[in-house]
Order: structure tokens, then sequence, then C-alpha cells
């Protein structure tokens, strides 16, 4: 007899996220009374603008509530493209536009139309802990470089050369950087695109955070938009999660090639079909710009938590960190105190009830990530605990 839990098949052995496992692990703590302290949320702590509930809410009402086709509205498509071609400089046509349920599945919808077993997929590290586990789902192998805290921890273009091989079918970039909260350079992608035109690979640029940067000399800039050849070869992905805190909503979007938006599309026509239809007139009103000044709010918000943070953080003794530049994430080496992160997290959370992320799972060793997307008085009572627990380690 088969033995059915035995099975073969490529997403048999993807791993659960490490980071919703310790939030639940805080959350329970927190329900049993704890005075625990979270640093783990991956979404922001603001509301979505009531003007954008509003025009989801008028949607429903007016009946809004049928299919849309698999790859979304086209007049939110239509759109998408305008906000390319404006923002971010990226010549595209709406037809390449395919908006699905949460940029994760942008993400995971490109990769599986484009990889496939005895397929290679570069990812810098450290990553967004998702990636391997989608190129691992379609059967494809992850290949990891490593980058530097001294260098930004962006991706050393010579690294990149050495590591193509002829199996190598895609690198993904991830700018700003969740967990490093990097921005990469444009002299960097540069570098990358020019290497992988001449070597022939395609390349992932998920921008999730990209209206989440806080230096005028580190702006946001899209690979995409460096040229029309290396835009042939670029899959950016975004979407409404952070930027207009709709993470419950569940609306993403990619610009492909058209060869391979198409086959996105046949993908997501088997899998999901569209995005929630009412949720995609929330996303309508986003792009024409109804809620910016809700969203200049919210970036200058985090902007202010980010200076706070990296200072508290970075004056403890033992913890190295860089200032990040993007996202709404702190990364800190912790290597000196001669334990794993998993467990530094775990005694972290049982001695001084604070929860942050292990980063193992993120493709780094002894480094943990800290998000800011909360108050300043919990970034002052989180740094404070972590302090304590550090000087405890020291003592």
């Amino acid at each position: 007899m088969n033995d059915l839990k035995n099975s073969s098949g490529f997403m048999c052995h993807l791993h659960p996220s490490a980071t919703l496992a310790i939030t639940a692990m805080a959350k329970e703590m927190k329900e049993q009374g704890h005075d625990v302290c979270s640093m783990c949320a991956g979404e922001p702590d603001f509301d979505t603008p009531q003007v954008l509930k509003d025009a989801c809410i008028s949607a429903l009402e007016a009946g809004k509530v049928t299919y849309t086709p698999a790859s979304g509205l086209p007049v939110l498509r239509k759109l998408i493209a305008e906000k390319f071609q404006k923002e971010n400089h990226i010549a595209c046509a709406w037809d390449e536009i395919v908006v699905a349920p949460g940029a994760k599945f942008s993400c995971f919808s490109a990769i599986a139309a484009l990889c496939g077993p005895g397929d290679e997929v570069i990812i810098p590290a450290p990553y967004w802990l998702s990636y391997p586990e989608m190129v691992a789902a379609v059967g494809a192998k992850t290949v990891e470089i490593p980058t530097k805290m001294e260098n930004n921890y962006e991706l050393d273009p010579v690294a990149l050369e050495a590591a193509i091989t002829e199996h190598t079918r895609l690198l993904i970039l991830n700018t700003p950087s969740n967990p490093t909260g990097a921005v990469y350079r444009r002299e960097t992608l540069e570098k990358i695109a020019e290497i992988a035109l001449r070597r022939n690979i395609m390349i992932l640029s998920d921008e999730i955070y990209e209206k989440l940067t806080y230096d005028a000399d580190k702006p946001h800039v899209s690979i995409g938009s460096l040229s029309e050849e290396v835009n042939a070869n670029v899959i950016t992905v975004n979407g409404f999660s952070k930027t207009y805190a709709m993470t419950g909503w569940r609306l993403g979007y990619l610009r492909a090639p058209r060869w391979l938006s198409q086959r996105i599309i046949a993908f997501q026509s088997h899998t999901t079909s569209n995005a929630t239809t009412f949720a995609q007139y929330g996303a309508i009103a986003a792009l024409e710009g109804k809620a910016e000044k809700e969203v200049k709010h919210m970036c200058k918000e985090f902007a202010s938590r980010r200076d706070l943070i990296y200072r508290l953080v970075s004056a403890i003794d033992g913890v190295k960190c860089i200032r990040p530049q993007g996202a709404f994430y702190l990364l800190c080496d912790i290597s000196s105190f001669g334990m794993p992160s998993e467990e530094f997290c775990n005694r972290l959370l049982a001695e001084e009830k604070l929860a942050v992320i292990p980063c193992q799972a993120f493709g780094t060793e002894g480094q943990i990530r800290l998000s800011y997307a909360c108050s300043e008085a919990n970034i002052r009572d989180a740094a404070k605990r972590l302090e304590a627990f550090c000087r405890e380690q020291r003592n």
C-alpha cells in the first residue's frame, strides 16, 4: 500500500514561516497575561486610509462582486502601467501588467512561470525568507550569495558573475530590503544589470517597500528603468500592502516582458483566478493619488522611528548594525554573544519578554531583525529590554 505521507512533491518539504512562528508564540504569551513587547511585525501599524476603504465600500454597494479577468481590472492595470512609466521610469504596456492576490503571489507566480527542475536561482543573503521556499516549490535550486554589512548588504557584482552557471535562470533582488533595510545604489544596479544582460539571466526586482525610503542621497531606483534592454530581462514586483497599509487586502502586481506576463496570467488563471474584485477599486483610488497625504505622513513617521531605533540599539554593547535607508527593519549582528540567533531570540523572549526575529531562516546566522512598524514608546521599551538582556549575557 502506498504511504501517502511519504510524498515527493516539490511542495511537500516547505518550511513554515519563522516570522509567523515566533509572532504566534509572542501572541500566545500575551494572551496568557505576560507583558510582551513585540518587534516582529512585517506590516505598517497604521490603518488603511479611509478614502481607500470608502472606494472599496462603494464598489461593494454597487455590486462589484463578480469575477474580473485573471490579470485584474483593465482600468487598474492601465493605472499601474502609468505609475511604472511616470514614477519608476519603466517602459511598459498595460497588457504586461498582472494584478495578483498579494505581491508574495506575484513573486511566486513569476518564479513558477520561469523556473523548474534543473534551474538555478541566485538570491543575495540576507533575504526575505520566502524566496528560497518559492524556488524549492517549483523544483529549482537556490544559490545563495552572502553580502556584507560593510558593503551595505548590497550584492557584489564580482560574486554574482562567479555564481552564474549555464543553469542560472533568475536573480532575485529586493530593494529597499527586508530584512536589511538597505537601498541599492544606482551604480551597483548598473553593474548587476550589465552582468545579467551579458549572461542572459532574468532579474526579479521586488520593490514592495519603494515608497518607504528616508534619505535624499539614497533614493529608490528601479533596475528596470536603466534601459529598455535591461527592462526586457526584468520582472518588477510591487503592491499596496506596505505603502498604503493594505496588508490584509492582498493586492500585488508585476510587470514582466509580454512573453512572460502571458505565462503568468495563464498560471494565475488556474490557481487563484483574479484578486478580490472590490479590493481592486480601493487600489484604483490609491493610484489616483487619493491617499498621498496619508502616505507622506506614514513615511515621515517611519523615518523618525528609524532614527530612534538606530540610535538606541547601535549604542548597546555587543550589537552591531547599519542605519537602514528604507523599509521598516533594523538588522542587528549579535554574533559577539556566541549563541545561534534562534537561541538568542528564544531566550530574549523567555527572559525579557521581547519578541524579535532570528535570521537563520533569512540566510544569515548570528543576526536578528527588529521591526520598527510600531510606536516610539514600543521602540524605547524594546531597546531597554534588549540592552538588559545583552548586559546580562556579558556578565
